[in-house]
């Protein structure tokens, strides 16, 4: 019978960087887990044996890899796959969901994608570290989530410098656009809770808005209205869970001024009013 550790991470209140779940397995023969898909960023890492995974390429075509001791798998959000551990020596792995604002940035460096998903080490030190980083997570789930939280930074880290194919972006190019998204994720922060719109960020950057909005929704996977709004949002959450704030001091302090404008803006991403998710996840209660 498989010996499987699995734990869920108790906060949700990190915006750049962010835990979801995270456990070790030995699994029996021919165990399998699929096909299924997550909403956030999947990393296994197989520690013994063998193993095959089958997941869906960028043309959603099912694409099979065979997985060793040493190796790895990134899974994207919402990217179908599934997993078996091989009959004759099945494998043994850990793995870390984990998502943020700065995570698909940080990620593109390693060449991994939807067509390439298999991670393979080039230095045997930095591939230490990462999979101590893995394990230290695993077996220490007591910790506080600031102290987990600085490990997945180091684990991201070491995933990044031990990966084996550098991404193109690596290059001049791909510096000049990370230095164009870093200025305009550090506007954001600085700025979200006044009235500021996509030009502003753009020209903060000195770029036109068309070329900024194509440059930022290829790097982050989403427009910078929709990233402008998911970062309020995040921070609205934030505020709701640990300050006893009126909803409208909340709206005030992302950017809606509106009371109105804001709940419709966190409904439509949350599914729910603001109340009623201050409720939900055991936020203070105005008085």
């Amino acid at each position: 019978m498989s010996e499987v550790i699995f734990s869920v991470f108790p906060s949700e209140n990190f915006i750049d960087l962010g835990l979801y779940q995270f456990g070790w397995e030995r699994c029996d023969p021919s165990h399998s887990f699929g096909p299924a898909a997550r909403n956030h960023y999947l990393f296994h890492l197989c520690l013994s044996g063998t193993g095959r995974l089958i997941a869906e390429n960028h043309k959603e075509e099912s694409i099979e890899y065979q997985i060793k001791s040493g190796q790895g798998f990134l899974l994207f959000p919402h990217q179908v796959a599934t997993y078996v551990a091989n009959q004759e020596l099945p494998w043994e792995y850990a793995w870390l969901e984990f998502d943020g604002l700065r995570v698909k940035e940080s990620l593109a460096l390693t060449g991994l994608s939807l067509s390439q998903p298999v991670y393979r080490a080039r230095h045997k030190d930095i591939f230490q570290t990462m999979k101590d980083e893995m394990l230290y997570i695993v077996h220490h789930k007591e910790e506080t989530p600031l102290h987990l939280i600085g490990h997945l930074y180091l684990f991201l880290d070491s995933l990044v410098r031990s990966s084996t194919s550098p991404s193109p972006q690596a290059g001049k190019g791909g510096r000049l656009r990370d230095f164009y998204i870093k200025e305009a994720f550090s506007f954001i922060e600085q700025n979200f809770q006044n009235d500021i719109s996509v030009e502003d960020i753009a020209a903060a950057c000195g770029l036109n808005r068309s070329y900024f909005g194509k440059i930022f929704h290829e790097s982050m996977g989403k427009s910078p209205q929709e990233f402008l709004i998911s970062y309020r949002m995040t921070k609205a959450t934030e505020l709701l869970k640990l300050t006893d704030l009126s909803i409208s001091d909340i709206g005030n302090v992302v950017g809606y001024p509106n009371q109105l404008h804001f709940s419709r803006a966190f409904k439509n991403v949350y599914g729910v009013s603001p109340r009623d998710w201050r409720y939900a996840h055991g936020g203070k209660r105005h008085r």
